[in-house]
């Protein structure tokens, strides 16, 4: 049974559902609880920017099982577009927002049914669950715009879910990932309110949202939100990471990487990777196309604030300017240099489709060859000649070390790697968690944390579930 307790500082405030109408963008909502509350992990960082301790009563609340006094937990209400199609009203199906603090919203998913959970049960499991903790981790210590994750607390009961989609359902541990930022309205906010012809809290939201874009006007909020989603794209692809599902839905308004579902990073570079086997026939989210569909998904966006009259039109044409110039600023710092020619860019990329490479061993691997040699541990075949060649015309250019290895990680949370937690935790072991979220902290750096994990994709991991793709079922 649900439980509230008192909270007698009154630290909670809830904007959005004191500033928006039930049911035009929100239900509230009671989280469900589970049977056994057990922390698996829990973010200090976030932690101290909330100002909390992993105490009894924050791991309760955290679980669904208590809910503290000022906390006004609700389910929002979005619409979208999903692979390129028109899919209606969404919302947090297994999403709940217990409240603000310190000016930072704190989420659940995984927390139970709430109205927009449609055939769902709002549950999560524990590899998604994993999954998208370390990932929400690691891309802010990549220093990459991200939604934050505070807490992952088992829930000591079983969900049911179809991984393959297969017809094979399967009980599987669930969890709840608690996940924080400034905010997490979407896209498809303004979507559903455009579909509905709700002018008036159309405006409301436009307003709501430029508390977070001070001193501009709507204009201006979406001309910055293009610049920010285009800086995001480039930075997405600095790091070989794939987003997966880049629904409208799935986009944030303040420009940050929200929804970590069927992501994955490039084991092998190939711009026409998607990790997610939904998408599998068409690839409209591999990792070349993120750009175009991040410009594509603002289009719909701005189809959205037709109701108020609104052309944004320039603003839209500004997302390729940003993206270009950007583009070419963090290719020519990912090869050491002020300025690249992106013909000999493009040059290199070409080769290194020419056999199995990983990126990020890669360019860790040329930084060290200003001098002399060439990269050796990055490629699954030996190197062709053609990368002979292009080194030797690279380095007379005089390449910046320093520069690359600020530019280029050294360690990412590999899709195995995370399995390997997973599959640890299943076990009751969380060596490889807390391995992983040591190693997070550090991506830039060759340290004792990092260095364990500087290697390809083993072989195992090239066709294991978990590993090579993912599905939306989680």
């Amino acid at each position: 049974m649900l439980r509230l307790i008192l909270d007698s500082t009154g630290m909670f405030t809830n904007s959005f559902a004191d500033t928006f109408s039930t049911p035009a963008l929100f239900t509230p909502t009671l989280p469900t609880p589970v049977s056994e509350p057990k922390l698996i992990a829990w973010s200090k960082e976030v932690a101290a920017d909330l100002q909390i301790e992993p105490t009894d009563e924050w791991i309760q609340t955290l679980a669904g099982n208590l809910v503290m006094e000022g906390m006004k937990p609700i389910a929002t209400r979005y619409a979208g577009h999903q692979f390129g199609h028109w899919a209606g009203q969404l919302g947090d199906g297994r999403a709940i927002l217990l409240a603000e603090k310190n000016h930072l919203e704190i989420q659940l998913k995984g927390a139970g049914l709430t109205p927009y959970s449609r055939r769902g049960d709002g549950r999560a499991v524990l590899r998604s669950s994993v999954r998208e903790f370390l990932c929400s981790e690691a891309m802010h210590f990549l220093g990459i715009p991200t939604t934050r994750a505070l807490a992952l607390v088992g829930t000591g009961d079983q969900v049911i879910r179809d991984m393959f989609y297969d017809g094979n359902a399967a009980p599987e541990p669930g969890a709840i990932c608690t996940r924080v930022a400034e905010s997490f309205i979407r896209f498809g906010h303004f979507q559903m309110l455009a579909a509905d012809g709700n002018k008036e809290e159309f405006q409301k939201l436009l307003d709501y949202v430029l508390k977070f874009y001070p001193g501009m006007n709507a204009q201006e909020f979406f001309n910055e939100l293009c610049t920010r989603t285009a800086k995001l794209m480039v930075d997405w692809m600095r790091v070989g990471f794939v987003h997966g599902v880049m629904n409208t839905d799935n986009m944030s308004i303040l420009g940050l990487t929200i929804d970590y579902g069927p992501y994955g990073w490039l084991d092998v570079f190939d711009p026409n990777w998607t990790p997610n086997t939904t998408d599998r026939e068409h690839r409209r989210y591999r990792f070349g196309n993120q750009p175009s569909i991040a410009l594509w998904n603002l289009h719909q966006l701005a189809a959205a604030f037709k109701i108020l009259d609104f052309d944004f039109s320039a603003e839209l044409e500004n997302f390729r300017i940003v993206f270009f110039a950007e583009w070419e600023k963090m290719m020519a710092s990912k090869l050491g240099l002020e300025k690249v020619d992106m013909g000999f860019a493009q040059e290199l990329d070409a080769i290194l489709q020419l056999q199995e490479t990983d990126m990020t061993i890669f360019y860790r691997e040329l930084a060290d060859c200003t001098q002399s040699g060439i990269p050796t541990e990055a490629f699954y075949q030996p190197a062709t000649e053609k990368l002979n060649a292009w080194i030797e015309k690279w380095r007379a250019l005089s390449p910046d070390r320093e520069l690359m290895n600020k530019t280029n990680p050294y360690f990412l949370v590999r899709n195995y790697l995370a399995q390997e937690a997973i599959d640890g935790l299943a076990q009751n072991d969380t060596t490889r968690l807390n391995e992983l979220m040591q190693a997070l902290k550090t991506p830039y750096s060759e340290n004792e944390n990092t260095k364990k994990f500087f290697k390809k994709r083993p072989e195992w991991a090239r066709t294991k579930a978990g590993c090579s793709a993912l599905s939306c079922s989680s």
